[in-house]
């Protein structure tokens, strides 16, 4: 959960090879499990659901021309793309310490602290993302301004909270630790966030892990038909 700044910020299968070609952006040095598409190892594939996702993405035209990324909250994993639907990164992240697809009604006006346990869930869904920053003055992207939820840099933590061991530990458990935001390397967070989404509107598509994707994409697709 971020603390908002006083800036105005608001808010099937596999995907077809030839979309995996060489990123653009500049690699930075690597740190275990985050890859540029370039290269990416044979093993560390779109998981999946996350390749329907995208190829359902770009059959509807949902991203609007913009870049997107997708969370699967399963695999505690990020894979962002151009807006063109090429893959350019993916990376683990930490996300929200509960399971859940909801955040609860009132959570923007809670300080994260008053949050109990079962209350500190990632939501899943699509979100229109937007760059801004934090009370603090950091640069973030937010992905549900609304719930006061963004995808950030990891950030220094007590030493007890193992937030860097998580972050690359191979089981997914172990990285439900924060407060509903989406946690991503330094490295990642400058390299491919920050030159994407963090310098203009995105698209944040969350996997849900209490229901099927399909359930997901046709709400949404409902949701953005009935939009004016």
């Amino acid at each position: 959960m971020a603390t908002r700044g006083s800036a105005a910020s608001a808010v099937l299968g596999w995907i077809l090879a030839a979309w995996l070609v060489p990123a653009a952006a500049s690699n930075p040095d690597q740190q275990e499990g985050v890859f540029p598409a370039a290269a990416l190892p044979a093993e560390s594939s779109l998981s999946q659901e996350a390749g329907f996702v995208a190829r359902w993405v770009l059959d509807n035209g949902d991203n609007n021309g913009l870049p997107f990324v997708i969370v699967d909250k399963q695999r505690a994993r990020l894979y962002a793309f151009a807006a063109t639907g090429r893959l350019v990164a993916e990376t683990p992240v930490l996300l929200g310490l509960s399971v859940g697809d909801e955040s609860i009604p009132d959570i923007a006006s809670r300080s994260p602290a008053s949050l109990t346990p079962a209350e500190r869930t990632t939501p899943a869904g699509r979100f229109a993302s937007e760059p801004g920053h934090n009370a603090n003055g950091e640069d973030i992207v937010w992905f549900d301004y609304a719930a006061s939820l963004a995808i950030h840099r990891l950030r220094p933590s007590p030493a007890n909270q193992h937030r860097e061991e998580r972050m690359y530990s191979t089981r997914s458990d172990d990285k439900r630790i924060s407060y509903g935001c989406i946690v991503v390397p330094v490295a990642f967070y400058d390299a491919f966030v920050r030159t994407s989404l963090g310098r203009q509107r995105g698209v944040v598509y969350v996997l849900p892990e209490t229901r099927p994707v399909n359930a997901m994409l046709r709400a949404d697709r409902v949701s953005l038909s009935a939009a004016p």
